[in-house]
Protein backbone atom coordinates (compact mmCIF):
# COMPACT_ATOMS: atom_id res chain seq x y z
CA UNK A 1 0.00 0.00 0.00
CA UNK A 2 1.06 3.56 -0.72
CA UNK A 3 0.92 6.05 2.19
CA UNK A 4 0.92 9.83 2.07
CA UNK A 5 1.82 11.71 5.25
CA UNK A 6 -0.02 15.02 5.01
CA UNK A 7 -1.64 17.91 6.82
CA UNK A 8 -5.14 19.13 5.90
CA UNK A 9 -4.29 22.70 4.93
CA UNK A 10 -0.85 22.05 3.53
CA UNK A 11 -1.03 23.11 -0.16
CA UNK A 12 1.88 20.85 -1.07
CA UNK A 13 0.14 17.83 0.48
CA UNK A 14 -3.00 18.73 -1.41
CA UNK A 15 -1.05 18.97 -4.65
CA UNK A 16 0.19 15.40 -4.29
CA UNK A 17 -3.26 14.13 -3.34
CA UNK A 18 -4.66 15.58 -6.58
CA UNK A 19 -1.81 14.18 -8.67
CA UNK A 20 -2.36 10.72 -7.19
CA UNK A 21 -6.06 11.10 -7.91
CA UNK A 22 -5.48 12.18 -11.51
CA UNK A 23 -3.28 9.15 -12.08
CA UNK A 24 -5.83 6.92 -10.33
CA UNK A 25 -3.27 5.59 -7.86
CA UNK A 26 -4.56 4.15 -4.61
CA UNK A 27 -3.16 5.54 -1.38
CA UNK A 28 -3.95 6.00 2.28
CA UNK A 29 -3.65 9.30 4.09
CA UNK A 30 -1.66 9.56 7.31
CA UNK A 31 -2.43 12.77 9.19
CA UNK A 32 0.79 14.28 10.47
CA UNK A 33 1.19 17.09 13.02
CA UNK A 34 4.61 17.78 11.54
CA UNK A 35 5.49 20.54 13.99
CA UNK A 36 5.57 17.97 16.79
CA UNK A 37 8.56 16.32 15.06
CA UNK A 38 7.37 12.83 15.90
CA UNK A 39 10.32 10.43 16.15
CA UNK A 40 8.88 7.79 13.83
CA UNK A 41 8.08 10.44 11.24
CA UNK A 42 11.59 11.93 11.44
CA UNK A 43 12.96 8.48 10.68
CA UNK A 44 11.00 8.60 7.42
CA UNK A 45 11.85 12.21 6.62
CA UNK A 46 14.56 13.89 8.71
CA UNK A 47 13.36 17.27 7.43
CA UNK A 48 10.11 16.66 9.29
CA UNK A 49 7.99 18.09 6.50
CA UNK A 50 4.84 17.07 4.68
CA UNK A 51 4.05 15.72 2.22
CA UNK A 52 6.05 12.52 2.50
CA UNK A 53 5.10 9.64 0.23
CA UNK A 54 5.87 6.01 1.02
CA UNK A 55 5.70 3.83 -2.06
CA UNK A 56 4.83 0.16 -1.88
CA UNK A 57 8.45 -1.04 -2.03
CA UNK A 58 9.52 1.03 0.95
CA UNK A 59 10.66 3.91 -1.24
CA UNK A 60 10.32 7.10 0.82
CA UNK A 61 9.88 10.33 -1.10
CA UNK A 62 9.89 13.76 0.60
CA UNK A 63 9.27 17.18 -1.04
CA UNK A 64 6.24 17.75 -3.25
CA UNK A 65 8.27 18.67 -6.34
CA UNK A 66 10.33 15.49 -6.14
CA UNK A 67 7.22 13.40 -5.52
CA UNK A 68 5.38 14.98 -8.46
CA UNK A 69 8.29 14.40 -10.84
CA UNK A 70 8.64 10.80 -9.66
CA UNK A 71 4.95 10.07 -10.15
CA UNK A 72 5.02 11.64 -13.61
CA UNK A 73 7.96 9.50 -14.70
CA UNK A 74 6.78 6.21 -13.21
CA UNK A 75 3.06 6.68 -13.96
CA UNK A 76 3.00 8.81 -17.14
CA UNK A 77 -0.72 8.42 -17.86
CA UNK A 78 -2.18 11.00 -17.90
CA UNK A 79 0.64 13.39 -18.68
CA UNK A 80 0.54 16.31 -16.28
CA UNK A 81 3.73 18.06 -17.34
CA UNK A 82 3.37 17.92 -21.10
CA UNK A 83 5.10 16.11 -23.93
CA UNK A 84 7.44 18.74 -25.39
CA UNK A 85 10.27 20.79 -23.85
CA UNK A 86 8.62 24.21 -24.33
CA UNK A 87 5.39 23.11 -22.67
CA UNK A 88 7.24 21.41 -19.81
CA UNK A 89 9.32 24.52 -19.22
CA UNK A 90 6.17 26.62 -18.90
CA UNK A 91 4.60 24.09 -16.53
CA UNK A 92 7.71 24.21 -14.33
CA UNK A 93 7.81 28.01 -14.46
CA UNK A 94 4.24 28.31 -13.20
CA UNK A 95 4.75 25.50 -10.72
CA UNK A 96 7.59 27.54 -9.20
CA UNK A 97 5.44 30.68 -9.35
CA UNK A 98 2.77 29.18 -7.13
CA UNK A 99 4.89 26.93 -4.91
CA UNK A 100 7.46 29.66 -4.23
CA UNK A 101 6.15 33.16 -4.97
CA UNK A 102 2.45 32.65 -4.21
CA UNK A 103 3.33 30.57 -1.15
CA UNK A 104 5.66 33.20 0.31
CA UNK A 105 3.42 36.16 -0.48
CA UNK A 106 0.01 34.70 0.33
CA UNK A 107 -0.39 31.11 1.51
CA UNK A 108 2.37 30.95 4.10
CA UNK A 109 1.58 34.17 6.02
CA UNK A 110 -2.16 33.47 6.12
CA UNK A 111 -1.77 29.85 7.21
CA UNK A 112 0.86 30.72 9.80
CA UNK A 113 -1.24 33.47 11.34
CA UNK A 114 -4.67 31.86 11.12
CA UNK A 115 -3.95 28.14 11.46
CA UNK A 116 -0.52 27.21 12.77
CA UNK A 117 -0.43 29.80 15.53
CA UNK A 118 -3.66 28.21 16.75
CA UNK A 119 -2.33 24.64 16.63
CA UNK A 120 1.01 25.55 18.13
CA UNK A 121 -0.40 27.91 20.78
CA UNK A 122 1.80 30.75 19.50
CA UNK A 123 -0.49 33.64 20.38
CA UNK A 124 -2.95 35.75 18.41
CA UNK A 125 -2.78 36.32 14.65
CA UNK A 126 -1.14 39.54 13.48
CA UNK A 127 -3.80 41.35 11.47
CA UNK A 128 -1.27 43.46 9.56
CA UNK A 129 0.43 40.37 8.14
CA UNK A 130 -2.94 38.92 7.12
CA UNK A 131 -3.98 42.23 5.54
CA UNK A 132 -0.86 42.38 3.35
CA UNK A 133 -1.22 38.75 2.28
CA UNK A 134 -4.89 39.24 1.36
CA UNK A 135 -3.90 42.26 -0.71
CA UNK A 136 -1.27 40.18 -2.49
CA UNK A 137 -3.76 37.52 -3.52
CA UNK A 138 -5.52 39.97 -5.84
CA UNK A 139 -2.35 40.35 -7.90
CA UNK A 140 -2.11 36.58 -8.32
CA UNK A 141 -5.79 36.18 -9.19
CA UNK A 142 -5.35 38.84 -11.85
CA UNK A 143 -2.47 36.81 -13.28
CA UNK A 144 -4.54 33.61 -13.27
CA UNK A 145 -7.32 35.49 -15.04
CA UNK A 146 -4.87 36.80 -17.65
CA UNK A 147 -3.55 33.30 -18.31
CA UNK A 148 -6.90 31.54 -18.66
CA UNK A 149 -8.25 34.28 -20.93
CA UNK A 150 -5.54 33.25 -23.38
CA UNK A 151 -5.34 29.52 -22.73
CA UNK A 152 -7.71 26.66 -22.00
CA UNK A 153 -5.83 25.89 -18.74
CA UNK A 154 -2.99 27.81 -17.10
CA UNK A 155 -0.33 26.48 -19.47
CA UNK A 156 -2.28 25.52 -22.57
CA UNK A 157 -4.86 23.03 -23.75
CA UNK A 158 -4.22 20.44 -21.05
CA UNK A 159 -4.71 20.30 -17.30
CA UNK A 160 -1.26 20.24 -15.71
CA UNK A 161 0.84 20.45 -12.56
CA UNK A 162 0.49 24.23 -12.82
CA UNK A 163 -3.30 24.11 -12.40
CA UNK A 164 -2.96 21.58 -9.59
CA UNK A 165 -0.46 23.68 -7.68
CA UNK A 166 -2.37 26.94 -8.07
CA UNK A 167 -5.68 25.37 -7.07
CA UNK A 168 -4.13 23.56 -4.10
CA UNK A 169 -2.87 26.83 -2.65
CA UNK A 170 -6.13 28.62 -3.39
CA UNK A 171 -8.22 25.84 -1.86
CA UNK A 172 -6.45 26.32 1.48
CA UNK A 173 -7.25 30.03 1.39
CA UNK A 174 -10.79 29.35 0.23
CA UNK A 175 -11.30 27.10 3.26
CA UNK A 176 -10.48 30.17 5.37
CA UNK A 177 -12.78 32.34 3.22
CA UNK A 178 -9.89 34.58 2.17
CA UNK A 179 -10.39 34.58 -1.60
CA UNK A 180 -12.21 37.64 -3.05
CA UNK A 181 -14.01 35.67 -5.73
CA UNK A 182 -16.55 38.44 -6.37
CA UNK A 183 -13.80 40.54 -8.00
CA UNK A 184 -12.33 37.80 -10.18
CA UNK A 185 -15.00 35.98 -12.18
CA UNK A 186 -12.56 34.57 -14.73
CA UNK A 187 -10.31 33.04 -12.08
CA UNK A 188 -13.42 31.81 -10.28
CA UNK A 189 -14.65 30.01 -13.41
CA UNK A 190 -11.24 28.34 -13.78
CA UNK A 191 -11.30 27.23 -10.12
CA UNK A 192 -14.81 25.81 -10.53
CA UNK A 193 -13.49 23.66 -13.37
CA UNK A 194 -10.60 22.43 -11.21
CA UNK A 195 -12.60 21.67 -8.10
CA UNK A 196 -15.21 19.81 -10.15
CA UNK A 197 -12.62 17.21 -11.17
CA UNK A 198 -12.95 13.86 -9.35
CA UNK A 199 -9.33 14.07 -8.19
CA UNK A 200 -9.99 17.37 -6.41
CA UNK A 201 -13.30 16.61 -4.73
CA UNK A 202 -11.86 14.69 -1.73
CA UNK A 203 -10.09 17.90 -0.67
CA UNK A 204 -13.46 19.59 -0.38
CA UNK A 205 -14.48 17.08 2.29
CA UNK A 206 -11.63 18.06 4.63
CA UNK A 207 -12.79 19.64 7.86
CA UNK A 208 -10.73 21.02 10.74
CA UNK A 209 -12.18 20.99 14.23
CA UNK A 210 -12.77 24.56 15.35
CA UNK A 211 -12.24 26.01 11.86
CA UNK A 212 -15.40 25.96 9.80
CA UNK A 213 -15.25 26.30 6.04
CA UNK A 214 -17.62 28.76 4.30
CA UNK A 215 -20.74 27.31 2.71
CA UNK A 216 -19.41 27.70 -0.84
CA UNK A 217 -16.20 25.78 -0.11
CA UNK A 218 -17.53 22.32 -1.05
CA UNK A 219 -20.09 23.57 -3.56
CA UNK A 220 -18.82 22.57 -7.00
CA UNK A 221 -20.33 25.64 -8.70
CA UNK A 222 -20.29 28.04 -5.75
Amino acid sequence: MRYLHHFWLCPFSRKIRVILGEKKLEFELVFEKFWQRREDFLKLNPAGQVPTLIEEKKLILPDSTSIAEYLEEVYPDPKLIGSNPKYRAEVRRLLAWFDLKFFEEVTKPILEEKVFKRFMAMGHPKTEIIRVAKKNISYHLEYISWLVERRNWLVGDDFSFADISAASHISCLDYLDDVPWEDFEIAKTWYVRVKSRPSFRPLLNDRILGLNAPKHYSNLDF
